[in-house]
């Protein structure tokens, strides 16, 4: 899986990027229709306190692509939710898949 990082108003960080291709990783042993990810870093001057550090990430798989997105005072967890929310979107999409499998059988 190709991975891409991006970075707006952030600097480059290999710790962050480490974090993140350890998650997407787990992803991929889970779901292998995964082909690349693209991932974002920004930072916003927000008036919450507890945010402003944004993680996007978007999956390129077979079909529409999926897109995740987090706000939190550290991208840590920024790149925890954004994963979470993938997961849960990927693991919706094999489900419909099966059940359409399953119908045309």
């Amino acid at each position: 899986m190709q991975i891409i990082y991006e970075y707006h108003d952030v600097a480059q960080s290999d710790r962050l990027e480490k974090l993140a291709k350890e998650k997407l990783e787990y992803l991929k042993r889970k779901f292998d229709i995964i082909l690349r990810a693209d991932v974002f870093f920004k930072y916003e001057n927000t008036s919450s306190p507890g945010t402003g550090n944004i993680c996007n990430i978007r999956l390129n798989l077979p079909g529409p692509r999926l897109f995740a997105e987090a706000s939190h005072e550290n991208f840590e967890n920024s790149i925890t939710e954004s994963i979470n929310n993938l997961e849960h979107q990927l693991r919706k999409r094999k489900g419909k898949n099966e059940r359409i499998l399953t119908r045309n059988y």
